[in-house]
């Protein structure tokens, strides 16, 4: 499937700006289910100085500063990209129990460390290859503590009824995604960016960011690696009515690492595992690492902030 994506971003300042100072990431990924054909911004003012690099998570990133006086700052980046199709197998997936998994995250040994047996009991036949030690490596740093989101005993109790003793991680993980489906409303007028994760908790409201942001929360209290995603949906308008441009938005999902299987979305806000229909942005622990956009702004007095996204099926 191949979509054409415009993300407009616009300010508005009651006063002159005399310089700002910005980071984006609206360039969506490569990687083994979506391809990037092509990617650029249109920037008004034209900015004066203008980068573009790779971060730690693999994500593009790209600064651009404007040094000329402006009441109004206009980014709009447009891609076009193609998603791979893929079966709904959730089922039909590794059967590695959650137990296990936390075991590989927590006791793998370093390379070179130990001899005929690991501390976990494991035969050096059974212990994972090098290029497993490195995935799996990698995949320790989703565990910890990130900037957003901060393990509670709170959330441990929420999820505990997920983790059933010996149970397959993907179904612990399916089920969590349902129960957080079903147990809380949407409501974009409830959360900002820095409403903590224990008010969604007590609540029960939020927005995909804070539904992203409590499963991660939940499988890391349990020792889970778990990212966040940011990125886009497709929206079909209902039968008989016509597309709307520019109403669809950015969206938010996380991801959890299944050892001998790799990172596996999940969509607790459409409760779904994402297949053709969703296009990934960037990835990191939590949306502090992927906000789409970001600055500092010298000067504007106030401002307002509209955002506009279209997510367009190419024929």
């Amino acid at each position: 499937m191949k979509y054409r994506i415009t993300h407009t971003t616009r300010y508005r300042y009651s006063q002159s700006v005399g310089l700002c100072q910005n980071e984006a990431r609206l360039q969506p990924r490569n990687f083994w289910r979506q391809q990037c054909h092509q990617s650029h911004f249109d920037i008004q003012p034209t900015p004066t100085d203008f980068r573009e690099w790779i971060d730690y998570f693999g994500n593009h990133v790209t600064y651009f500063a404007i040094q000329q006086p402006h009441t109004q700052l206009t980014v709009t980046a447009i891609s076009e990209v193609t998603i791979f199709p893929r079966q709904n197998n959730v089922n039909l997936l590794n059967q590695i129990t959650w137990e296990q998994v936390r075991s590989l995250l927590q006791e793998m040994p370093l390379q070179g460390q130990g001899q005929s047996q690991s501390q976990s009991g494991q035969s050096q036949s059974q212990l994972p290859n090098q290029e497993q030690m490195i995935e799996i490596l990698d995949a320790r740093q989703y565990v910890l503590d990130s900037p957003m989101v901060i393990v509670t005993p709170e959330l441990a109790d929420y999820a505990h009824s997920s983790f059933q003793p010996n149970r397959a991680l993907v179904d612990v993980v399916h089920d969590l995604m349902q129960r957080i489906y079903k147990d809380f409303t949407y409501d974009p007028t409830f959360t900002t960016i820095a409403t903590p994760l224990s008010d969604v908790l007590k609540f029960r409201r939020g927005v995909c960011q804070d539904f992203a942001h409590l499963a991660i929360g939940c499988l890391r209290a349990y020792n889970i690696a778990a990212r966040y995603i940011s990125g886009y949906v497709e929206t079909v308008p209902e039968a008989g009515k016509q597309r709307l441009v520019g109403a669809d938005a950015s969206h938010a999902w996380f991801s959890v690492y299944i050892p001998n299987t790799g990172w596996l979305d999940f969509d607790p806000t459409n409760n779904t595992v994402p297949l053709d229909q969703h296009i990934t942005l960037a990835w990191g622990r939590d949306y502090a690492d992927v906000t789409p956009l970001k600055g500092i702004a010298f000067g504007g007095g106030q401002h307002t902030l509209s955002v506009s996204v279209d997510v367009l099926r190419l024929e």
